[in-house]
C-alpha cells in the first residue's frame, strides 16, 4: 500500500515536468478562490457596517407614527392622521411595562440663522430622555431641562453638522443665539458626531428643542408626529409593541376589524430587512464566483486526462511491477487533489489581498471569516477529488498489456 507521503511525493514529481501546464491548470481554481474570498469579505463587510450602523440608532428604539386617513374616499398617505396625542404618550409610559422610555416628537425643516450664517436642518422637538433612548451623549453644554419643556422654553441642542455650518470651528456655540422661523433660541449644548444615517437622513444635521416649543411655536399643532421610545431590553420590542397596540386601539376607539391609525418603525425591521439584502447578494456573488472553482475544476480534468493519455506506458510498467490499480488510482487522484489545494491555498491569498485593495483604495468595509477560507479550501480539495476521480479510473482501469505495448 502506498504511503501519504510517497503519494505526495510521486504526485509533485509529475506535476513538476511541466509546471508551466501545471500552473496554468491551476489557474481556474486559483480565481474561482479568489473570487469566493473577496466577495464573501465584501458583503460580510457590509453586513457588520450596516448591522453597526443599526446598532448605533439604538437595537431597541421603536418609533410610533401616524397612520393613514381616509378622507372623501381618498385614502392619504402615512402620517395623515393627528389622532397621536401627548396624553397618548403619557399612557403609554404608566401602561406599557416593556417600555423603558419615551418622547413625544414634533418634527419640521426651517432655516436656522446664527450671525451672517444659516443653515436648512431638521428641527426635533423632544423630551431630555430622548438622548437616553437614542444613547446620544453631548459633547458640549447640557440637554435642556424638564422645566424648559413644562415651559415651552426656547432653547436648542444642535446636532455637530449644524454647529459647524453655524459657527467657526473650534469655537463653542454654548450660550449663542441662533434664530428658527425669526424666533431666537438659546444654545444649551452640542450632541456628540453619531454619523452615519438615520430614519431621516444625516443623524448629526438636526436641531432639538422642547417637543412643547416645536408644538405650541413652531408647527403650531396640538397631536404629535411621532412618540420615539425604546423597550426595556432588545429581545422585549416585540413585547412593547403588542402593549401599544392594545391600548392605542382602546384609546383611539379603533373596532375590531378596522386599520390602525399609527404604524411602527423599528431599527430591528431595519436589522432583518439589511440581513436578508445583504446574505442574498452575498449568496448571489459566491455563486458567481463558484462558477470560477468549476471551470477550474473541468480544466483539472481535461489536463489529467491528458497525462493519462501520455503515461500510459508508465502506468503499464507500473502494473507491472506489482502496483495495483487502487494504487494508480491513487496516485492520480492525489496529482489532481494537489493541483486543487495550491491552486486554493494561492487564491486564498490573491482574495485577502484583494479584499484589503478594497478597502483602502475604495474605502469600503471588508471582514475575511477563517470559516469562509476553510470553507474554500475544503471546496477546492472536493473539486478535485469529483473532476480527477474519472482520470484517476480510467488510468486505473487501463489493461496492462495494452499499456506496455502503447507508443
Amino acid at each position: 500500500m502506498i504511503h501519504i507521503g510517497m503519494l505526495i511525493a510521486l504526485g509533485l514529481q509529475a506535476l513538476t515536468r511541466n509546471r508551466m501546464r501545471a500552473a496554468l491548470t491551476v489557474l481556474g481554481i486559483v480565481i474561482g478562490v479568489a473570487a469566493v474570498i473577496a466577495t464573501l469579505a465584501i458583503g460580510q463587510g457590509a453586513r457588520a457596517a450596516v448591522q453597526a450602523q443599526i446598532n448605533n440608532l439604538g437595537a431597541n428604539v421603536i418609533t410610533v407614527m401616524p397612520g393613514t386617513h381616509t378622507a372623501g374616499g381618498a385614502h392619504l398617505g402615512m402620517g395623515a392622521t393627528q389622532t397621536l396625542t401627548p396624553d397618548d404618550a403619557v399612557a403609554i409610559t404608566k401602561e406599557c411595562p416593556s417600555v423603558a422610555a419615551l418622547s413625544p416628537g414634533v418634527r419640521r425643516g426651517a432655516q436656522v440663522i446664527a450671525g451672517d450664517q444659516n443653515w436648512a436642518t431638521n428641527i426635533q422637538g423632544c423630551s431630555p430622555s430622548f438622548l437616553d433612548i437614542r444613547q446620544w451623549p453631548i459633547d458640549d453644554g447640557a440637554m435642556f431641562s424638564d422645566a424648559d419643556l413644562r415651559g415651552a422654553a426656547k432653547v436648542a441642542v444642535l446636532g455637530s453638522k449644524v454647529r459647524d455650518q453655524l459657527f467657526t470651528t473650534g469655537a463653542s456655540a454654548v450660550g449663542q443665539t441662533i434664530r428658527i422661523n425669526n424666533m431666537p433660541f438659546r444654545v444649551v449644548g452640542v450632541l456628540t458626531s453619531k454619523g452615519g444615517q438615520g430614519m431621516m437622513g444625516d443623524q448629526d444635521d438636526v436641531v432639538l428643542v422642547p417637543w412643547t416649543t416645536a408644538q405650541r411655536k413652531l408647527a403650531g399643532i396640538t397631536w404629535l408626529q411621532n412618540i420615539t421610545l425604546s423597550a426595556v431590553s432588545a429581545d422585549q420590542v416585540d413585547a412593547a409593541q403588542d402593549q401599544i397596540s392594545s391600548l392605542l386601539r382602546q384609546r383611539h376607539h379603533i373596532r375590531p376589524g378596522d386599520n390602525d391609525d399609527w404604524f411602527f418603525f423599528s431599527q430591528q425591521d431595519i436589522a432583518s430587512t439589511a440581513e436578508s439584502t445583504s446574505q442574498t447578494m452575498t449568496l448571489l456573488l459566491a455563486s458567481i464566483a463558484a462558477v470560477s472553482l468549476l471551470v477550474g475544476g473541468i480544466g483539472i480534468m481535461n489536463i489529467m486526462l491528458v497525462s493519462v493519455t501520455e503515461r500510459t506506458r508508465e502506468i503499464g510498467i507500473r502494473r507491472a511491477i506489482g502496483a495495483r490499480q487502487i494504487d494508480i488510482l491513487l496516485q492520480f487522484l492525489s496529482e489532481a487533489i494537489i493541483l486543487s489545494l495550491a491552486g486554493g491555498a494561492i487564491g486564498v491569498t490573491i482574495g485577502i489581498v484583494a479584499a484589503s485593495v478594497v478597502t483602502s483604495l475604495a474605502h469600503w468595509p471588508t471582514q475575511v471569516q477563517p470559516q469562509v477560507v476553510v470553507i474554500a479550501l475544503g471546496f477546492a480539495s472536493l473539486v478535485g477529488v469529483f473532476f480527477g476521480f474519472y482520470p484517476a479510473k480510467r488510468a486505473a482501469d487501463l489493461d496492462v498489456i495494452d499499456s506496455l505495448r502503447y507508443e
